[in-house]
Order: C-alpha cells, then sequence, then structure tokens
C-alpha cells in the first residue's frame, strides 16, 4: 500500500464527508477508497474512523493523526514545488466557487494567463450567486462578496468594491430626475437579495452619509440577472464598477447620482480553517490577488 496516497484519501474522507465524493475525485471507487483506510487503519493499529451505514467520524486517536497529516501533505506539497527553479510543475484539481458575474467578468478573462503561468493545474468552477458549503460539497476555495461570518473559515481579501449606482437611458428617459439621495425613494430600486437586509441604501459623499429608504417591485438573488433587469429599464441598482463598466461604454447605462457611493464591498477567498490547504490552491488566491489589484 502506498502510505502517501492513503493518507491523501483519509485526508479527503474526512473533509468531504464522503468515501463515494473522495473515490471520484481521486479517480478511483468507494471501495477503493474504503479499502485503503482500512489498510491504514491496520498498519497504525488504530480506528481512525467509526463507521455507520449512514456516516462516519472521527475517533480520537483519528483527530490527531487528521491534523498530522494536513502538517505533512501541505509540507510535501510545498517541498516539492521549491524544488524547482520555479513554481510552474505545481499539479492537481482545483475545485472553486465563485459568483456569477465574478466568474464570467473578472475570472474568466484571468483563466489563460493562470494556465500559462501552471500548465499542470486543472480548474473546475461551480458558478452560482448561492451560499456553498465548502466541506460538505467538496469545495476547495469560494470567491465571496461579504464579510466573514464562519469561524470555520479562513478568509484572504482580494479587493474592495465600490458600489455605485446605474439605470438605463430608458429607464431615465421616463421619470422624474434623481438629483438628491432622498429623490430615490420615488423610483422603482432593484435590490440584490443576498446582500440586503434592510431596504435602505446608505449613500455617502465627501460632505455627509443618507441613509435611503428604497423599494422597488423586482428582487433578485443573482447579479447577472438583476444587471439584465437594470439594462432592461426596470429601474435603478447598484453595483461594482467593473460590473457596469462595459454597459456603461457602450451607453447602455448611465451612473445615478456619480459623486456619491454606497458602501465598499469586499471581495475574499475563504477557505476552511484547520483543513490541508494545498499549496497549489494558496497559489492560485495569491495570483487572483495580483491581478484583481492591478
Amino acid at each position: 500500500m502506498d502510505r502517501f496516497e492513503a493518507m491523501k484519501a483519509f485526508v479527503r474522507v474526512v473533509q468531504t464527508g464522503s468515501f463515494s465524493a473522495t473515490g471520484r475525485e481521486l479517480n478511483t471507487t468507494q471501495t477503493t477508497i474504503s479499502k485503503r483506510i482500512a489498510a491504514l487503519e491496520k498498519i497504525l493499529g488504530v480506528q481512525l474512523l467509526r463507521r455507520s451505514s449512514r456516516e462516519h467520524s472521527l475517533t480520537p486517536a483519528g483527530h490527531r493523526y487528521f491534523e498530522s497529516c494536513l502538517q505533512i501533505l501541505a509540507q510535501v506539497e510545498e517541498t516539492e514545488a521549491n524544488l524547482h527553479d520555479n513554481i510552474t510543475q505545481l499539479s492537481g484539481h482545483i475545485r472553486i466557487a465563485v459568483p456569477v458575474a465574478f466568474g464570467r467578468i473578472l475570472l474568466t478573462p484571468l483563466l489563460p494567463t493562470f494556465f500559462a503561468q501552471y500548465p499542470n493545474i486543472s480548474i473546475e468552477l461551480f458558478v452560482s450567486d448561492r451560499h456553498v458549503d465548502l466541506i460538505s460539497e467538496g469545495v476547495d476555495l469560494a470567491i465571496r462578496a461579504r464579510k466573514l461570518e464562519d469561524s470555520n473559515l479562513v478568509a484572504r481579501h482580494l479587493m474592495d468594491n465600490p458600489l455605485k449606482l446605474y439605470a438605463s437611458p430608458h429607464y431615465l428617459d421616463r421619470v422624474s430626475p434623481i438629483l438628491v439621495p432622498d429623490d430615490l425613494s420615488q423610483h422603482e430600486c432593484l435590490l440584490y437579495s443576498r446582500l440586503t437586509s434592510q431596504q435602505t441604501w446608505t449613500l455617502k459623499n465627501d460632505q455627509q452619509s443618507y441613509v435611503v429608504p428604497v423599494n422597488g417591485a423586482f428582487k433578485c438573488d443573482d447579479g447577472d440577472v438583476l444587471l439584465e433587469a437594470t439594462l432592461h429599464g426596470l429601474g435603478i441598482s447598484i453595483f461594482p464598477p467593473w460590473m457596469a463598466s462595459q454597459a456603461l461604454a457602450e451607453g447602455k447605462l448611465i451612473e445615478v447620482l456619480p459623486t456619491y457611493q454606497e458602501q465598499t464591498l469586499p471581495m475574499y477567498a475563504v477557505y476552511p480553517k484547520d483543513v490541508y490547504v494545498p499549496y497549489r490552491i494558496q497559489c492560485f488566491i495569491d495570483f487572483l490577488k495580483q491581478h484583481l489589484m492591478h
């Protein structure tokens, strides 16, 4: 038995909570993964996992061994990468969950550069604005545009998004002028439901801050759909400039109250705390941070 491969299988079973998911990830079967861990337990002379028909859990010995495996695997991968003149020889697969607009507008254009730099790494994207449970869904990394709320996760800051107001010329041509923040209460305001807990927008300029009650007939949990709704004249919405820049350049959107902005929304790369984080994932995060800041 290859003990190193067995250690990797054991770690991924613990992280994903699934023998079958680990088998798929490692291009083998659930039965093979189970046999590897059973052989590992036999060699170590301890039980690592308590198994039942529906679930499994770590034994005290299994927990100690899991923590040690995390450190060993991370050190091995980083050491192997550093043996080369550069880290382009890193290999492996990365499963990444990203918001729809971020994946389409910011991440996808960067992938050719990333693959040129790391030709032996493959990426699987899960594109959705829903909240992904990294551990249970076997995802290595998520990109999230919100403050970290889960103490079981680690967040690395990637960029800040100043939020600005936009509307289509078609909408603005048929409504009363918007000259000050209070005017928004008389307009259709389109809300992104995943970030809007209250129906107010806090707008700031150099002098002061305004809390404006807003409402409208349309609310959505998908940023791309909200952008399309804005382009089709349903009302006024708030986006980071990178989402609106192309439509703005094409005259399909107009900035509303250009001297004001809403909150600045930070964007993070998020991964589970106290788990084995392969060196390739750290390199991917570093790559993103470097290119998104430019």
